[in-house]
């Protein structure tokens, strides 16, 4: 018998996976914190930031919270680092830097 993808974690048995690993249902990084696996890390700079929400739409792991029309800072528990979202801001709000500086 199969673990359902959302209740796999470290102490479920090898046997219960799927084969290799692979998932079938959607949406499961929010069960795992994946940040983990990032060797840069984006920073916010709020007071460059124009709300213009470029940002938003283009991050693959949806790591950047908007509340009340304002975006806010980065969710590095799921922010696996690929940078998209420095590349498409047009004010510098968002720089790369090395994993230990924040």
């Amino acid at each position: 018998m199969r673990t359902e993808v959302h209740n796999i974690n470290e102490q479920t048995r090898h046997q219960d996976l799927t084969e290799g690993l692979m998932m079938f249902a959607a949406g499961t990084s929010k069960y795992f914190n994946t940040g983990e696996w990032r060797t840069v890390t984006p920073v916010f700079h709020a007071d460059l930031c124009r709300q213009c929400m470029l940002c938003v739409p283009v991050c693959p792991d949806s790591s950047i919270p908007v509340k009340d029309g304002v975006r806010g800072e980065f969710d590095y528990g799921h922010c696996k680092g690929c940078g998209i979202c420095a590349d498409v801001c047009p004010f510098d709000a968002i720089t790369m830097e090395e994993k230990g500086v924040c």
